[in-house]
């Protein structure tokens, strides 16, 4: 398989914290599926998983080549746990029509966070 993209990001926990306190129920909506929810939601430390879906989410974004443009939704990229544990990625809508045009296959995804930092790492194979 050949690497067809990369992203990476960083985001300040505090930050995605400050966002779940002022608009709640509307950002979690907005941002993260219903399973993505459900994990973050199920842990004491549910805004550092918060933030580590956020930060992945923009790595995929970086790894399609579109950032925030072309129309692709927050929902449309889901990061998932696979049944070893590890992390994954599952594409819907815009997103998953993106990366079939440019023969993605498989996606290899990295999470981290510390107390103040969620980092994301996210590999697009394909081909």
């Amino acid at each position: 398989m050949a690497i067809i993209g990369h992203g990476i990001d960083a985001v300040e926990i505090d930050r995605i914290g400050r966002l779940l306190d002022r608009q709640g129920e509307r950002f979690r909506e907005r941002c993260f599926t219903e399973g993505e929810r459900a994990y973050a939601d199920s842990s004491r430390r549910s805004v550092e998983h918060y933030a580590a879906r956020f930060a992945a989410k923009e790595a995929v974004m970086k790894a399609l080549g579109t950032g925030w443009a072309r129309g692709v939704g927050w929902t449309e990229i889901e990061v998932v746990r696979e049944d070893s544990g590890r992390p994954g990625v599952r594409l819907s809508g815009v997103a998953a029509k993106i990366a079939g045009g440019l023969g993605i296959e498989r996606w290899t995804l990295s999470l981290t966070h510390t107390g103040s930092i969620a980092v994301a790492s996210a590999i697009a194979e394909g081909g």
